[in-house]
């Protein structure tokens, strides 16, 4: 009966799983950033570095930041540990495509938090759940995730600690640390409100549903 069960699950590529998680994530980033409600804790840093170095994008600050942390959080360096900084790369530039090519998305023509409340409401319930599915998306695929997945993810194996729990931790510890960057580089709160709050204790757990819905109906391997 399980072997049954198994086999009507739908298989998918590697591959796609990884370049769809990579497109989701980065659209809700720029949908998030959009609604000006509070961003991902996981990406909050980099938007700060963002504002306060002009010459970055907030793409560009992205894997500036995940290069940052990739060598803090390894403490060595193996090439294959390189997937996971290209996949941040990827991710970057994804995120910047998305801000030029979308109007209401663009800084540059709607600064975050100009659009109408609705607008913005609605951007941020969209990339809310978005994040985290694009998150799941990127544990699922057998590629190295970006910086911050492959660490949760490494981590998370390592200690058999369960993925959705390390997760929530570990936003509430990178919460703690934005917060702190922005006071310490704009003397007040910025990339920060509620919104940041909500993803801060719902992404893990919300991940956590995520995947064992795709664990149902769902298996990742050659195509």
């Amino acid at each position: 009966m399980q072997e049954l069960a198994k086999k009507k699950k739908i298989r998918l590529s590697d591959e796609v799983v990884y370049i769809l998680g990579a497109l989701l994530l980065s659209l809700a980033t720029a949908m998030l950033s959009a609604a000006d409600f509070g961003l991902s804790v996981i990406v909050s840093p980099a938007y700060l570095v963002s504002l306060r170095v002009p010459f970055l994008t907030f793409g560009q600050a992205e894997y500036v930041v995940q290069g940052i942390l990739f060598c803090i959080a390894m403490k060595q360096v193996k090439p294959l540990y390189f997937g996971a900084f290209l996949s941040g790369l990827i991710y970057g530039l994804m995120l910047d495509l998305w801000r030029m090519a979308v109007t209401q998305l663009n800084p540059d023509i709607y600064p975050p938090g100009t659009l109408p409340l609705r607008v913005r409401a609605g951007y941020f319930i969209i990339g809310f759940f978005i994040n985290a599915f694009a998150a799941m998306l990127y544990f699922k695929s057998r590629y190295y995730p970006q910086v911050y997945e492959f660490f949760v993810k490494g981590i998370s194996e390592k200690y058999q600690k369960d993925l959705a729990g390390f997760k929530l931790r570990f936003d509430l510890a990178f919460l703690l640390l934005t917060v702190s960057m922005s006071f310490l580089m704009f003397h007040r709160l910025v990339a920060v409100g509620v919104g940041t709050l909500v993803m801060a204790c719902c992404n893990g757990p919300l991940i956590g549903v995520y995947g064992r819905w795709f664990d149902r109906y769902f298996e990742v391997g050659k195509a």
